[in-house]
């Protein structure tokens, strides 16, 4: 393959796999090569580089899921618990996670430099969130990790920053779950591209 299709193979193939254990087909030093030059290298609207990632690897990965169960039971009904407990014993059973966030320090920061535009920097910061997030996803897939991700924001925030000493203009935005792959996603129904795509000139 050239060009374009390996990245498409790739993107085709990530999926959201919940069937994840607690081991992983590369390094941590190799994850950690893979956030680094992502996060470095995902575009963000003014170049404003927003977006954080806290990577958690061993008991600290575990403990994060530990603070999303106690949030969660402390708001779900009773008869409610047992399905979430079981959700989230999923999370913690993975190998790891990274904690996706945006600092709120830079889009403020914006806000006060171009007041005209101040309005958009947040949502231009959603976007710079989602295309790390993709990327992120999508490279783990080709070194042969299944993930799924998550949003537990804002009930796990506070204790997240606490915890890991992380200023407190960092907001969460999702929680990029990984391991080795033990499942499989199941089919997914695609809306018609002529409903979605709309093309003009030649």
């Amino acid at each position: 393959m050239s060009g374009s299709a390996p990245f498409i193979s790739y993107l085709i193939a990530r999926r959201s796999i919940y069937q994840l254990s607690n081991s992983s087909p590369i390094s941590n030093e190799k994850i950690l090569e893979i956030v680094h030059d992502i996060v470095k290298h995902s575009p963000t609207s003014f170049n404003s580089q927003s977006s954080r990632a806290l990577v958690l690897f061993g008991d600290e990965h575990r403990k994060v899921w530990d603070f999303t169960k106690d949030a969660i039971k402390a708001i779900v009904p009773a008869e409610a618990w047992p399905a979430s407990e079981g959700r989230l014993n999923g999370f913690q059973g993975a190998y790891g996670t990274i904690v996706l966030f945006e600092d709120q320090a830079v889009v403020k920061g914006l806000q006060e430099k171009m007041p005209m535009y101040a309005h958009k920097f947040p949502e231009f910061s959603e976007h710079g969130h989602g295309i790390l997030a993709s990327n992120l996803w999508v490279a783990l897939e080709a070194e042969g990790l299944g993930a799924n991700l998550q949003h537990y924001s804002p009930l796990i925030d506070a204790q997240v920053q606490s915890e890991w000493k992380l200023p407190e203009s960092w907001a969460i935005r999702a929680q990029l779950v990984f391991g080795k792959r033990e499942g499989e996603a199941g089919p997914k129904e695609f809306s018609p591209l002529e409903d979605r795509v709309k093309v003009a000139g030649n």
